[in-house]
């Protein structure tokens, strides 16, 4: 079991993370940080008192393993050093989402080893299966990346250049049969209604879906990146334990003023999307702020992660609740929160984007449906589900 870690925000080591006495402990070295610089959240000040907490700090939760990574990690250390949480930490800590890193203490620095891959080869690689695995063995202790779905982080190389950028590598498991470009499509929904997103790919044959990383520098560097769950000090585990009216006061309490009208109005669309595609699975780690350092100013980060979890589950419902209730609102109720929370007065217009965009991009997921007859019958469902949300959500779409 790993008992210290040291941990570093960007290049600078702020400080320590350790368990003691049944609890885990992080302490900055504030004598020796007079500046915000290497604050490892935006929650969590630099100050001579040490920072205690009976489970692991949410902001050090927040990139984990879950899923299937985390078991492919587990499997290929628990026998050599063990599976704790900081262990897992320690061999993930040189590739994480965001700005901290961990290494063991006296390290120089966090260990990263570096390799790349050809993304055009990954889109158009045949068994994208077989990649997968081979990939996941690969990149597996190189993803501090949280999130129940098959995925690692990796770098790429893009067509045509020398660049090398971070990307996020997805597939599914039997459960969520064409997750990928049930992905995509609504990815893609999201970016004609505006909202901003990262640049995503589909593998040729479907088989994986291909995300740019949003948390870095156009030269590499890591970009602050926070979730929700952090934000309201919550674990991982009670990242459905919240409410988006609770989202918005934290959008209001962390967001810098010259970015909070702009965040307001991507979250409420962002929210009206998963309403009309059924994304079930909008919870707290779904959200998120980005900024280039402590003390720099705050903005929403990209949408990602939005798919239509009712092609699934049948019966499935919001990831949090509104106006406490769990269930697809209604147009009125849509803008009464847009309103009475994000103090909207363009909340009907954003409605009516969001319809449209999806209401275009059905064109576009029937037109891959009937050239690939494995994603007809969730395709299909997706078309049906979106047609729900646009009845329900009562916009009248020029589309």
């Amino acid at each position: 079991m790993t008992e210290k870690l040291a941990v570093w925000a960007s290049n600078l080591q702020p400080g320590f993370l350790a368990r003691e006495s049944g609890q885990y402990v992080f302490a900055y070295d504030a004598v020796k940080w007079a500046s915000p610089d290497p604050q490892v959240s935006l929650t969590m000040p630099v100050r001579l008192e040490s920072w205690s907490s009976r489970d692991l700090h949410p902001i050090f939760q927040m990139n984990m393993p879950e899923g299937a990574l985390l078991e492919a990690i587990r499997r290929a250390i628990s026998k050599l050093v063990g599976s704790d949480d900081l262990t897992i930490l320690r061999v993930t800590g040189g590739n994480q989402v965001g700005r901290n890193r961990f290494s063991l203490p006296g390290d120089p620095a966090p260990g990263v080893v570096e390799s790349h891959e050809s993304l055009e080869d990954l889109l158009s690689y045949k068994n994208t299966e077989e990649l997968f695995h081979e990939i996941v063995s690969k990149y597996a202790m190189r993803s501090g990346v949280s999130g129940v779905q098959p995925k690692v982080l990796l770098d790429a190389t893009e067509r045509g250049t020398a660049t090398t950028r971070g990307y996020i590598v997805k597939s599914w498991g039997s459960d969520y049969p064409q997750l990928a470009a049930n992905e995509f499509f609504c990815m893609a929904a999201a970016k004609k209604a505006g909202l901003p997103v990262p640049n995503c790919h589909l593998a040729d044959n479907g088989g994986l879906f291909i995300t740019k990383r949003f948390d870095v520098t156009p030269e590499g560097g890591p970009l602050g990146f926070e979730d929700m769950c952090s934000l309201q000090a919550l674990g991982t585990a009670q990242k459905y334990d919240s409410t988006y009216e609770r989202i918005a006061r934290t959008i209001r309490d962390f967001v810098s003023g010259e970015f909070l009208q702009t965040a307001r109005e991507q979250f409420f669309a962002s929210l009206v999307l998963s309403v009309v595609v059924r994304n079930g699975d909008a919870h707290l780690k779904n959200f998120a702020v980005l900024y280039d350092r402590p003390g720099a100013p705050v903005y929403l980060a990209p949408a990602y992660d939005i798919v239509t979890t009712t092609a699934y589950i049948r019966k499935d419902v919001p990831a949090l609740s509104l106006a406490g209730t769990k269930k697809w609102w209604p147009r009125k109720m849509l803008e009464k929160f847009a309103v009475a929370h994000l103090a909207l007065s363009n909340a009907g217009q954003i409605l009516e984007k969001v319809a449209d965009a999806v209401a275009d991009t059905r064109a576009e997921l029937n037109a891959y449906k009937e050239h690939h007859p494995e994603f007809l019958e969730v395709g299909e469902r997706m078309l049906a589900e979106w047609e729900t949300g646009l009845t329900v959500t009562n916009v009248t779409t020029k589309k």
